[in-house]
């Protein structure tokens, strides 16, 4: 493939990650500020000599910059068990990469990416990308958790970063009621911030509160059917969010999450959550709730075949 920057060919990667988003100001690239695509690039830039925004040093690639695109762009202090991004890099940059005993640059890039990253940053992965790979528009379904503490209830130290802490206590069945009026496709203008140009209606696959069975350090792990994922001991007790959605607009997850806490403390009604998602307005929002007990955990994308048509698909304008 043939890029911006001229007659030079570009390989396209796959990058899978996790973080702790407790030290980024998001992911986005910001002047100033510490994020973790300005991260990644400035790394990416150490490593290949190419310029970046971020602080690499012009060298031999100098007309290439690195640049990610990524499936979601998590706001700052969300965290991540599964992000995946794309990297186009010159042909040359790559092979450039590659030391006298390695015969793969793309493995020679993985091993020294993984050296300069930060320990908030994990390289899972690092491969070429299929025919049609898009790791924004490919992308099939998008899975995040928001993890709380209610009741007051002492939860597991190492957790602290990842959880919200209520006092209060959360009827789940209210709760419930509240989010199975997110599944479908809607418009939810009431739960983000206007992107102008865009569009904030989505397709929500499941929404659905849990409470993760307590455990002792010496009993069962809890079951993966009750929450619909694996948790670990550490989130024993936990009171965990689920939902999955094709898309998410902006703050959209938080917003959702604050509202049906409203409606958990009985300070809100399901009927009042229901209107909300019926009539897409931005007047009297609850969100977005605090940024710490949400976690992307995992990005889905169709077989290799299928890539191209979805990003096609996905690419055009929503409506209901």
């Amino acid at each position: 493939m043939e890029g911006q920057e001229g007659k030079m060919s570009l390989v396209r990667l796959r990058m899978d990650l996790a973080y702790d988003g407790g030290g980024f100001h998001g992911w986005a690239r910001q002047p100033g500020l510490r994020t973790v695509q300005g991260c990644i690039e400035q790394a990416l830039s150490l490593i290949t000599g190419a310029r970046s925004s971020q602080g690499g040093v012009p060298h031999n690639h100098d007309v290439w910059e690195p640049r990610l695109v990524v499936a979601g762009r998590t706001d700052t202090g969300v965290h991540a068990s599964h992000q995946v991004a794309h990297l186009d890099i010159p042909d040359g940059v790559l092979e450039s990469c590659r030391g006298h005993m390695e015969a793969d640059g793309v493995v020679a890039l993985e091993r020294r990416l993984r050296h300069l990253l930060p320990a908030d940053i994990v390289l899972l992965g690092l491969g070429l990308a299929p025919r049609g790979f898009d790791a924004r528009f490919s992308a099939m379904e998008r899975t995040y958790l928001y993890r709380v503490s209610q009741g007051g209830q002492p939860g597991d130290p190492r957790m602290r970063g990842y959880v919200l802490d209520l006092e209060g206590s959360l009827d789940l069945q209210a709760m419930n009621e509240a989010a199975r009026a997110c599944i479908g496709l809607h418009d939810f203008g009431s739960f983000a911030r206007p992107n102008p140009g865009g569009t904030t209606i989505r397709k929500v696959l499941a929404a659905h509160w849990d409470l993760v069975p307590a455990v002792n350090l010496f009993g069962a792990a809890p079951d993966q059917s009750v929450v619909g994922y694996l948790p670990t001991f550490m989130e024993s007790g936990l009171t965990v969010f689920r939902i999955v959605a094709d898309a998410f607009a902006h703050n959209m997850v938080r917003s959702l999450v604050a509202a049906c806490i409203q409606v958990g403390l009985g300070r809100r009604s399901v009927p009042w959550f229901v209107d909300k998602v019926a009539r897409p307005l931005r007047e009297g929002s609850t969100g977005p709730i605090d940024a710490r007990g949400l976690t992307l955990e995992h990005v889905a994308y169709p077989p290799d075949g299928q890539l191209a048509e979805r990003a096609q698909a996905i690419r055009a304008r929503r409506t209901l």
